[in-house]
């Protein structure tokens, strides 16, 4: 599901089981909610890099890694995917479709 004016080659995005299975596989769930959506409740094995931080925090993003990028209900993290992939040359970055809510209604694990 490619977004209009990206190139077919252009990373997909991820249902939640998807997402899941990718990082069973090793790839890298970086979660941009602000600290306080964090602290209520986020995916097992995530990273927590709030949105307005991910430019000083670029170092911690890997370039030879998968990275699944999610939100809340992923629109935060599908600007943060189209941020990497055109202003910083990214290529392997994916966004959770429908965010942490999804992942939630499909009865997916949630940690606080």
């Amino acid at each position: 599901m490619n977004e209009p004016g990206r190139p077919a080659s252009a990373p997909v995005d991820y249902t939640p089981a998807q997402a899941r299975d990718e990082v069973a596989r090793g790839a890298l769930l970086v979660d941009v909610r602000e600290k306080e959506e964090w602290d209520a409740g986020h995916m097992p094995g995530a990273v927590h890099i709030p949105l307005g931080e991910i430019p000083d925090r670029l170092g911690e993003l890997p370039r030879d890694r998968s990275i699944i990028l999610t939100c809340r209900s992923g629109n935060r993290s599908g600007k943060v995917k189209d941020y990497l992939m055109d202003e910083h040359g990214y290529q392997n970055v994916h966004n959770l479709l429908g965010g942490i809510l999804a992942w939630k209604a499909q009865g997916l694990p949630v940690e606080t």
